[in-house]
Order: C-alpha cells, then structure tokens, then sequence
C-alpha cells in the first residue's frame, strides 16, 4: 500500500536512459590523466570515491559516445561483484565509468537524483536487488531486471524533502567517520611515539618465557567463542548471519579466559586477538596465556600494532602467497619486548583511552545508520509523511 498521490514505476521510465555499461571497456593507464576509470570498487555505502582510481587517455575518453559520459547528478549501480552497490556523480570530473556498472540519467522533471539515490540504498529494494541476483561464483544482476527495479514516488516537492532528511543523516555519519579517521590516525602516532620508538631499550626475551600455550580441552558447558581479527574473541551470538554449531561436538576444541590472546593461522594479516571472554574456540587456534606478571592490555596492544606484525610476527610466518600461516614453534623462539610493569601500565591506560573513543564513535556511527535504515524504511514507502513547504 503507498498512500494516494503517490505511484509506483519502474526505474527505465523515470529516467532519460539507463544504460548498462557491461561492454564498455577501455585500457588503463599508469600515468595521471585528467579522465578517470570508476570501478566497481570505488561505490561503497552510497559513496562513490575517487581515491585510487586508474586512468584512461584522452583519446579513450573523447571517442566514447557523448551521451554516455557521466554527469552530475547521475546514478550509478553496481550490477556485479558486489551486485547493489549505489552512488551518485557529485562532481564535475571527467569519468569513463568501468565494466559492471548500470547508469541512470533521471528525468528531473518526475524524479530527482537524491531521492532515488536513497529509493536505491533503502532495505526495500535492496531485497529487491539481492532477490533479482544470481550466480554460483559471482553474483550478478541481469540488465532487463536493472531496468524495471520499482521505485516508489511522491511528488517532486515531497520527494526533495525526503531526501533533504535523509541526508541530514548522511552528513552526521560522514562527519562522524572523518573523525574517526582522525582518531585512528592519532592512534597510530600514539602507538609509533609510545612503543615503537621505545621498544630497542626495552628488555627481551623469548615469547616462551613470557606466555605459555594452553590447551585445555574438555569443557562442553561453555559458550562457543569466535575469533575476529577486527573484534577480538567474542560469543558467536555477536556474529552476524548464520553461524554453523560444530558437526562434531566441542571434544577438541580448546577453552580460552579472559586475558588470554589465540594465533590464528591467518594472525599474520592482523595480529593475536585477546579475549574479554572465557569459552571454548576451535582447535585450529592457539591460546597463548601468561607466565610472568604483565599488563595485559599493554600487549593487547602491542599485538595488533603494526611494528609487531612486521618486525616480530613476521619471523614465524611460513609459506608463500595464501598458503602463508604463522609456526607456533617459531614464534615462541622470536624475543618480544617486556618493558617494565609500570611502564607497560602506563602505556596501556593511555592507548586503552584513545582506543575506547575510536570505539564509541564507531557505535555512534552505527547508531546514525540505524536510525537512518529505519527513517527509510518510513519514508520512502509513505508510512512517515513529510510537510512541505
């Protein structure tokens, strides 16, 4: 049900064309050029970022059909790994858009750009969307189904301040992930200043005489942990999506406490992870727990830094390519830094507290988004009038 005024069409006829760019290729180039390559993987969250674009020559740019060329205002979708991306021309550059992307010019008269640009975001058609998709390997979307995706539509006024709301949010999550940027990259500086430039007059001895491995097995009425290179050991609850209970009962897997830290096979790409949780994690991890009296929120940090993973971790990586994991024996031989008690207190309080801001701005980044999803979902299907002038 929409509510009356309001009509539902197909995407193709609110639009002046809509264009799948599946065969329009063109070669890159390494040197900088004024016209720009857009890929699939530069529209990310309704974004669409220019950063680490490739190049095409003029040549390239200047014989492709005139009408194709991406301008202001237009809409693009991404029809193939990811299938459902959305992003909207903002500026004025030259830009040769890549394979796999579908392009929208609206006809500004019935519908405008920002208000399908969030019509395209909103968890109604992005269902839509993942429900059209298909393929074993790569997901795609078919270009007759990008053509009729149903856009729900107001009139012109309505539509604009919709999308006026809609991007009060848009601006507040924005200015939230800059700061968060700005956070991470004072962290980074505080972890350089505060470890790395300090770690060669520090004592060191081997990881063996600081952390011993456990391997306690055996414990079925625990909960069933999960480790995360971005969240630690947390509750498989925590994740997100369908998690599968182990075919063969929980027999070998191992128990892990709060304090303890698990090597993963991966653990050279992002570090150990520590454990605000005791419960049981796959046999395929090792639990690292410790010997001596240390601050374990010091090492919680020096584990993830990068001067560990390159300068230490890297000791104990064997293989090549994605056949790379980290040799338990190896690592337990390579000498980490044990500076003095006080000292590893002090350092970790400090970086504990810059690190809780950058996670409290990450939660109210997700709050904005949530709230955002929930006003589109109002919004855009009528069920939340907006006034208008």
């Amino acid at each position: 049900m929409i509510p009356k005024g309001w009509k539902k069409e197909e995407i193709s006829n609110l639009c002046e064309y809509a264009i799948d760019c599946v065969n329009k290729t063109a070669p890159t180039v390494e040197t900088e050029t004024p016209y720009l390559m857009l890929r699939t993987s530069n529209i990310r969250g309704g974004r669409i970022s220019l950063n680490g674009t490739k190049c095409v020559t003029e040549e390239v740019y200047l014989n492709w059909t005139r009408r194709l060329v991406p301008q202001k205002g237009d809409v693009i979708l991404t029809r193939e790994a990811p299938v459902g991306e959305v992003g909207m021309i903002e500026g004025d550059e030259k830009i040769f858009l890549g394979q796999r992307l579908f392009h929208y010019r609206v006809n500004k008269t019935v519908l405008s750009p920002e208000y399908l640009l969030h019509s395209l975001l909103s968890p109604i058609i992005q269902r839509h969307i993942n429900e059209m998709s298909f393929g074993a390997t790569v997901e795609h979307m078919k270009v007759e189904d990008a053509l009729k995706i149903p856009i729900v539509l107001p009139s012109l006024p309505e539509q604009t301040a919709i999308a006026s709301l809609l991007s009060t949010w848009d601006l507040s999550i924005e200015k939230t992930e800059r700061l968060i940027v700005a956070k991470e990259k004072r962290f980074t500086s505080l972890v350089m200043s505060m470890i790395a430039e300090k770690c060669d007059r520090w004592a060191h001895l081997r990881a063996d005489k600081i952390f011993k491995n456990i391997s306690e097995k055996q414990n079925d009425h625990e909960e069933l942990l999960s480790v995360t290179q971005d969240r630690g050991v947390i509750p498989r609850t925590m994740l997100e999506g369908r998690v599968m209970s182990p075919e063969s009962g929980t027999d070998t897997y191992k128990l892990i406490k709060v304090g303890d830290f698990a090597i993963s096979l991966r653990s050279f790409q992002g570090g150990i992870e520590y454990s605000r949780y005791q419960g049981l994690i796959s046999p395929a991890y090792t639990v690292l727990r410790s010997k001596l009296e240390i601050d374990v929120d010091f090492y919680r940090h020096f584990f993830k830094s990068y001067l560990f993973i390159e300068k230490y971790l890297s000791i104990a990586v064997i293989g090549i390519r994605d056949g790379k994991q980290i040799s338990i024996p190896d690592f337990m031989s390579v000498k980490i830094p044990l500076p003095p008690i006080e000292e590893q207190k002090q350092i970790a309080a400090i970086l504990t507290t810059a690190r809780q801001e950058i996670d409290l701005l990450k939660k109210q980044a997700n709050a904005y988004r949530r709230q955002k999803r929930g006003l589109m979902q109002r919004l855009l299907t009528g069920e939340w009038r907006v006034r208008v002038r």
